[in-house]
């Protein structure tokens, strides 16, 4: 039985109205159902808690418990530092290598974790989704929200380096949270994909890692986009990440000029795969309770 779409309150006795005789019918959606903004604002508790639980659940028996955020960002920082600033020699547009890849990598971590979590988010909550009505939406929309906690336990890391290096931001500093929304939006448009499509074939599960893995090498993650040649800037700024990690590469590090372009590119494509992915989730809404 399909239980997923918003419920309609009905009263068995129009004479009393009493509460008690009301009861809730929750019927399919049909089509592309509006999004029911009303209906996550009363559940906003759920996701307070589901948020709360992912970060407990993510250091419960752990030894240095949140400091695993700092810790593996600051290894993989390491470890890139010395293959590719020292060994490969990519160039860093005049910055040491060291703080030129872990500015990317703020972004970059919270996006793999982020799509991670929502890919799989409806089938670990299967048992949720079967039992109890409220918006599904709340799952992905928890499951990105969750990693902004390790996001702003590695900033402070940043910050450190920042005044290591004796590098001052800018005025572009104030743009950086605009950034941020472009990675959240960019997870959570992708996870509203993801998900979905993981609760009805489990096949996605397994290729989510390797997605992940691609999409770095695909992001200017561990190289600067100067070195992707001119003719292919356009294709590469279709990767929504590259304006992302650019952003808070040029709002942090003040090197260059922004590149307003592929911004731009990465912002609009962002929010096709947004609208496209609230409209597909709201489309096979209707047989999570069938298929988990």
């Amino acid at each position: 039985m399909n239980t997923t779409a918003a419920p309609i309150i009905e009263s068995n006795s129009p004479t009393t109205g009493t509460s008690a005789d009301s009861i809730v019918v929750i019927r399919p959606s049909k089509g592309f159902s509006k999004l029911d903004l009303v209906a996550l604002w009363k559940f906003r508790e759920l996701f307070y808690f589901l948020v709360w639980r992912d970060v407990k659940i993510r250091y419960k028996q752990t030894v240095i418990g949140a400091a695993w955020a700092i810790v593996q960002p600051l290894m993989t920082m390491v470890v890139f530092t010395v293959i590719f600033g020292n060994f490969a020699k990519i160039p860093s547009d005049g910055l040491p290598y060291a703080i030129f890849s872990y500015t990317a990598l703020l972004p970059w971590n919270y996006f793999s974790q982020a799509i991670a979590r929502s890919g799989n988010s409806l089938v670990g909550d299967s048992n949720l989704i079967r039992k109890v009505y409220f918006p599904r939406l709340i799952i992905p929309l928890a499951s990105v929200s969750s990693p902004l906690v390790d996001f702003f336990v590695s900033f402070l890391v940043l910050l450190a380096m920042l005044a290591w290096f004796g590098i001052t931001p800018g005025w572009g500093v104030l743009v950086l949270p605009v950034f941020l929304v472009l990675a959240f939006m960019t997870a959570l448009a992708v996870g509203l994909w993801l998900a979905p499509l993981n609760a009805r074939y489990r096949d996605i599960g397994y290729t989510i890692p390797f997605l992940v893995q691609l999409w770095m090498y695909a992001s200017p993650v561990v190289y600067s986009v100067s070195m992707v040649p001119e003719k292919w800037r356009l294709i590469f700024s279709l990767n929504p990440l590259a304006g992302v990690i650019e952003g808070f590469r040029w709002a942090l590090l003040g090197k260059g000029d922004p590149a307003i372009g592929a911004i731009t590119i990465s912002a609009c494509v962002v929010l096709m795969l947004l609208l496209g992915g609230v409209f597909f989730f709201k489309r096979m809404e209707r047989y999570f309770t069938d298929v988990l």
